[in-house]
């Protein structure tokens, strides 16, 4: 006798209030993506009061065009940790660097389609982080060498001369990088 797919979740719900687990959880910035577990009362307390400007370097992707680039869902898990723990959103900067194999990652869902097959799995995730405030800026140098024109990305993605460029940029306006 085993359980119906139906019947699945509510049983692990139930299963997880009795024993006190934590599940994982979306938002309140970015709600369909980006859960992260709650962290209650830890030793290296997060500073609420100070602004956290961090640029993420986006160059790999998948190989399965229908897979989600978990380096740009980070971008997600950054904001919604952060949020969930009591910064305010007005403290959190975040910027995405993207070139190299994740260039197709920011392409629109008909671009993607006609190269693909599929739609693009990473567009939904893009626009609300772009709705969000997250800069997404594409190297310059990846669109062209990739094939990637400006014309094909999803709406709110800058284009800017380099990876490189924008990279040192954003750090000389304060931004950490984070590369994973």
């Amino acid at each position: 006798m085993g359980l119906k797919p139906k019947n699945l979740g509510l049983f692990l719900f139930v299963i997880s209030a009795i024993c006190g687990a934590q599940t994982k959880q979306t938002g309140p910035v970015i709600s369909d993506y980006g859960a992260v577990w709650p962290i209650e009362e830890p030793d290296y307390v997060t500073r609420l009061d100070e602004p956290l400007k961090v640029v993420f370097d986006i160059m790999d992707s998948p190989e399965d065009p229908g897979q989600i680039n978990a380096r740009i869902e980070t971008a997600a898990r950054f904001l919604n940790m952060h949020a969930q723990s009591g910064v305010p959103t007005t403290n959190l900067h975040v910027a995405l660097v993207v070139h190299n194999k994740a260039s197709k990652d920011i392409i629109n869902r008909t671009a993607y389609k006609e190269r693909f097959g599929i739609e693009n799995p990473n567009e939904p995730l893009v626009k609300q982080l772009i709705e969000a405030g997250v800069q997404v800026v594409f190297c310059g140098q990846s669109s062209l060498s990739r094939g990637f024109p400006r014309e094909e990305t999803i709406e709110g993605v800058q284009l800017g001369l380099s990876a490189m460029t924008a990279l040192i940029q954003l750090q000389n306006d304060g931004y950490r990088l984070i590369k994973f």
